[in-house]
C-alpha cells in the first residue's frame, strides 16, 4: 500500500495582531491518500484558506508536523518553501490569475520557467493545453477567453510541472452553473487518467458532493470527515 501524499499532525496556526493573537488552526491532523479526491468545507473563519495555505506550502505552521510526498515541510524556509510548491503543487484559483498580456501557451509555461527548464517548455505546454481540450485557442491572452476556457488555461498551469497534489480554491466560483459543472468534471477527468491527488476548497455541496470525501472544518479543527 502506497504512503498518503499529505500527513499533518497537530497543526497550528497562530497570527498575532497586535497583542492580540488570532488561532486560526488549532490542532489539525489529517491524512490523504494519493490519487484521493478530497473537499474541504467551512464556514468563514473554519480555517480552510489557512490549511490551504499549510498544505499547499504557501505558509508554515507556528507549531506541527507537515509532510508532503515524504518530504518534511514545516521547517522549510521560504526559498525552500518555493522550490517545494512549484515541483509538488498546482493551484487553481477562483479569479484564475493568469497574465493578461501573456497567450494561453506562455501562461502556461510559467511554472516551468520558474522550475528552470531549458528544453522542452514549449512541447509540455501544448501537451497541457491539448489535455483540457483547447488545443485551438494556445494563442489567445485571457481577455479573448470565456470565463471557463480562462479556468481551463489556470488547470493545464496547475498540470503542466506533474505536481504530486492540485489544490482548486472555489474553482467553479466564478463561472456558471453549466461552465461550473463542466471543469469539475475536467478536473474529475484528471485525476482518474493521471492519479493526481485532487484538493477543492468550496462552499457548493454539489461540488463537494462529487468528492470521495469531506473534510470539514469548524473553529480551526477537523469537525467530521464523509
Amino acid at each position: 500500500m502506497s504512503k498518503p501524499v499529505i500527513v499533518a499532525e497537530n497543526l497550528t496556526k497562530v497570527y498575532k495582531m497586535g497583542k492580540m493573537e488570532v488561532h486560526a488552526l488549532c490542532g489539525i491532523s489529517l491524512k490523504i491518500k494519493r490519487g484521493e479526491v478530497v473537499a474541504i468545507m467551512g464556514p468563514s473563519g473554519s480555517g480552510k484558506s489557512t490549511l490551504m495555505n499549510m498544505l499547499g506550502c504557501l505558509d508554515r505552521p507556528t507549531q506541527g508536523e507537515y509532510f508532503l510526498d515524504g518530504e518534511p515541510v514545516s521547517t522549510l524556509n521560504d526559498d525552500q518553501l518555493a522550490d517545494i510548491r512549484n515541483r509538488k503543487v498546482g493551484f487553481v484559483f477562483q479569479s484564475f490569475n493568469l497574465l493578461s498580456r501573456t497567450t494561453a501557451l506562455g501562461n502556461v509555461e510559467l511554472p516551468l520557467r520558474y522550475a528552470g527548464l531549458a528544453s522542452g517548455r514549449r512541447e509540455r505546454a501544448r501537451e497541457a493545453l491539448e489535455a483540457v481540450g483547447l488545443s485551438e485557442r494556445m494563442t489567445h491572452r485571457p481577455q479573448e477567453l470565456s470565463g471557463g476556457e480562462q479556468q481551463r488555461v489556470a488547470i493545464a498551469r496547475a498540470l503542466v510541472n506533474d505536481p504530486a497534489i492540485i489544490m482548486a480554491d472555489e474553482p467553479t466560483g466564478n463561472l456558471d452553473s453549466r461552465v461550473g459543472k463542466e471543469i469539475v468534471n475536467l478536473l474529475l477527468s484528471l485525476n482518474q487518467k493521471k492519479g493526481t491527488t485532487l484538493i477543492i476548497i468550496t462552499h457548493d455541496p454539489n461540488v463537494a458532493g462529487q468528492t470521495q470525501r469531506i473534510i470539514r472544518l469548524k473553529d480551526g479543527l477537523v469537525e467530521n470527515g464523509k
